[in-house]
């Protein structure tokens, strides 16, 4: 009989037993040898006593037995499950799967290392997001971050899934070279350009709306474009009887252009605010009251009258007092009003009174409901912060934008430049935050330490979101769509880094001097 020989005792095998048996009996002779020496084993000296002797459990134990007992154990205590939209109140930045792949391509979800894929129509349209109750947008970023390229990327892919995009004011030029790339159409205004724009031209009226509405809506829209211009210049809101001779002179002017078959033209309108004459004439036939003779009419239509003066023979003259020159084109992919030869015209306000007849002359021509969906740009949006005229005319775009099928964009640097629209309470403040209100996406790109503070009270960001702003980097920005948040870092194709670039200027080295004689 074999023997194997693991310590000082023997082990006997039977001879005829297989490799398997003799394997099995091996190992429970040495655990067996195992239990032996540790039960004669004497105890350990100096063994630290864990357990309060009067809390020691009695022998034999009682109460639950098995792990749950905690006794010479760890307590467990079971996994805790939740939702990731749960755990993204204390973090918000989990990887998940974004918004989807339909849309347009931005970027790189930094935390999800995936694709970001952003399209407002599809969102709205598929209710897949609770919240998302338009398709409205702003853009906020200091100079130099990237923000600027990221609105343009946004046209360009846009156009890639079928959608049409206007910019109604370019006070700086720079979509230009976008438009005449993607084959759209640019209508530079300025002095000494052949370009003329009536804004009170009367859109195509839609197959949906009856003759009669329209007729309706068009006299509201050139009266609410004529009240913000005559604000703009007065820099004060109007009085009533201003309001009302604005409404004679109107219906005056526009009657006379009917009869003629032509378009009111808004020297027409300043030429009917300096006539008391005409306008009594049109009260008393419209059986209006409340003037005390013509002396009445006119100190009520005075100053009207010198404010419209200023698009007649002022710094604007000879750009929104004539007939247009330029059709607007709703085929055309992209469309941009170019206002940069008026950087150097008169004050802020030159430019405001500009954008003001513009936006009116392209926004008529997006009333169609049946135009497809389309992008509208207001780049520089700050400059208008200021200015309640133009304030109201975003404010009814924005309502209509879900009506309309258009998705606005409003591009600023800074956050605080809503605050900047008037004291708070005010009629501008109030426009201003209810722009921000109505814009199921916001987009922050870097900003300033000191505007950090007024960036998470105007847009709710918690301390981490705040933290993340502060330190974004070139082409990353903080987007929360609906309250969900991601991190995304914008990719750009090499065409569109060269087509969109904006510091050339300043990144071009100069020529070298030359010696002269």
């Amino acid at each position: 009989m074999p023997r194997i020989r693991a310590s000082a005792t023997p082990l006997f095998v039977p001879r005829r037993s297989s490799r398997a048996e003799r394997e099995a009996l091996r190992v429970d002779w040495v655990e067996a040898r195992r239990q032996a020496r540790l039960a004669h084993a004497p105890p350990r000296r100096g063994k630290r006593e864990t357990v309060d002797p009067e809390l020691r459990a009695s022998y034999p134990p009682s109460g639950r037995p098995g792990p749950a007992s905690a006794r010479g154990g760890r307590l467990r205590l079971p996994t805790q499950r939740m939702t990731t939209a749960t755990v993204s109140g204390a973090y918000p930045f989990l990887a998940e799967g974004g918004l989807g792949a339909e849309g347009i391509f931005i970027g790189r979800d930094v935390h999800a290392e995936a694709a970001f894929c952003y399209d407002p129509f599809s969102l709205y349209a598929s209710g897949r997001i609770e919240g998302f109750t338009n398709p409205n947008a702003v853009l906020a970023g200091i100079i130099g971050m990237g923000k600027s390229a990221l609105a343009k990327s946004l046209a360009v892919r846009a156009i890639a899934h079928d959608y049409r995009v206007y910019v109604p004011c370019d006070p700086k030029g720079e979509w230009t070279a976008v438009a005449r790339a993607l084959g759209g159409s640019i209508v530079a205004l300025g002095p000494g350009l052949p370009g003329r724009v009536n804004p009170l031209d009367a859109p195509p009226r839609p197959a949906s709306v009856r003759e009669r509405d329209w007729v309706t809506e068009i006299r509201k829209r050139r009266l609410l474009l004529v009240a913000g211009l005559a604000r703009t210049v007065l820099g004060r809101d109007l009085l009533p009887r201003e309001h009302t001779a604005l409404d004679l002179a109107l219906d005056l002017v526009v009657d006379e252009a009917e009869a003629r078959g032509t378009v009111p033209l808004l020297g027409e309108i300043a030429h009917a605010l300096g006539s008391p004459d005409r306008l009594t004439q049109a009260m008393g036939e419209r059986g209006v009251g409340g003037f005390r003779g013509t002396g009445g009419m006119g100190a009520a239509a005075e100053d009207l009258g010198h404010a419209m003066r200023r698009l007649v023979h002022g710094d604007l003259s000879g750009m929104f007092d004539a007939a247009s020159t330029v059709a607007f084109d709703p085929t055309t992919p992209m469309q941009s009003i170019d206002l940069s030869r008026l950087g150097g015209v008169g004050d802020d306000t030159a430019m405001v009174l500009a954008m003001t007849c513009a936006s009116a002359w392209m926004e008529s021509a997006l009333a169609d409901p049946d135009g497809g969906r389309r992008w509208v740009i207001y780049d520089e949006a700050w400059r208008v912060m200021r200015h309640v005229g133009l304030l109201e005319r975003m404010q009814s775009q924005w309502k209509l934008s879900r009506g309309l099928g258009i998705a606005n964009l409003m591009v600023i640097h800074r956050l605080s430049d809503l605050l900047a629209a008037g004291d708070s309470g005010s009629r501008s403040r109030v426009l201003a935050e209810g722009l921000l209100a109505d814009c199921s996406t916001r987009i922050i790109y870097r900003q300033e330490t000191d505007q950090l503070t007024a960036a998470a009270s105007l847009l709710g960001l918690t301390g981490i979101e705040t933290q993340a702003v502060s330190a974004l980097t070139k082409g990353r920005g903080l987007w929360k769509v609906a309250g969900r948040s991601f991190i995304t870092q914008h990719l750009l194709h090499p065409t569109e880094r060269r087509l969109f670039d904006t510091d050339a200027r300043m990144l071009d080295k100069p020529a070298p001097l030359q010696r002269t004689s």
